[in-house]
């Protein structure tokens, strides 16, 4: 099972409390350590969470600079946490616009982490799926006549993974939006979508469980007919 969280309402949770944006972040970060370790408990086989897209470069510098040092600080941390519950790690989207001490980083942690079996964990920083598709199609020019399973592959090489992910069985979005932002969208072209009125620092494992077992009653018929209908 691939699940995706689109991370959303650090922010706001901490504008709410007459907080800087920056409270709501590290918040955040305590968040993704309690639904990585629910995720591996409900065997789940690939969890992406949507860290920095693109479209965050846009912020206030200061905002982008507490992020990137936070997400540095994440991978320090939980790095050997995810090694002790044989977690991979694997950081997808754009590195050419990366400090190069969050490169080193980064690669650092897949490095330790690759030999894990269990469950892997795929953040997506400075991730555009849209950029992503369009390296595809470009490395994807370069050969004939590619296959659906072909494209994929190119697209996860676009991405920098390091491990093969399949299709997003189930997109979970918090913060009471309802779009998908950029976010996986080659690879959720059939997932079921669950979106959640709680902001990201409060998205806690039983309101994570309540979107599993959400997700466990839809019936998933990929265009065709039901058993029922048939």
């Amino acid at each position: 099972m691939h699940v995706a969280i689109i991370m959303d309402g650090n922010g706001r949770w901490a504008t709410q409390r007459g907080l800087p944006r920056t409270a709501g972040h590290i918040e955040g970060a305590k968040t993704v350590r309690t639904i990585v370790e629910a995720a591996a408990r409900a065997d789940v086989k690939t969890l992406t969470l949507y860290a920095f897209s693109s479209a965050n470069w846009a912020r206030p510098p200061a905002e982008i600079a507490a992020l990137m040092r936070l997400f540095g600080q994440y991978l320090f941390t939980e790095t050997r946490r995810c090694m002790e519950q044989s977690i991979r790690i694997n950081v997808i989207g754009r590195r050419d616009r990366l400090s190069g001490n969050l490169l080193r980083s980064i690669e650092q942690s897949e490095r330790s982490s690759a030999g894990g079996s269990g469950m892997l964990l795929r953040i997506a920083v400075d991730y555009s799926s849209q950029h992503s598709i369009l390296q595809a199609a470009r490395l994807a020019a370069l050969g004939t006549d590619p296959t659906a399973d072909d494209f994929h592959r190119l697209l996860l090489e676009a991405d920098h993974c390091n491990h093969a992910a399949g299709a997003v069985d189930l997109l979970i979005r918090t913060g009471n939006e309802r779009r998908l932002s950029d976010f996986l969208l080659w690879e959720s072209a059939f997932a079921e979508l669950h979106f959640s009125d709680c902001l990201w620092p409060d998205f806690d494992e039983p309101r994570f469980q309540r979107a599993l077992e959400d997700y466990g009653g839809r019936q998933r018929r990929f265009g065709g007919l039901s058993a029922k209908t048939q």
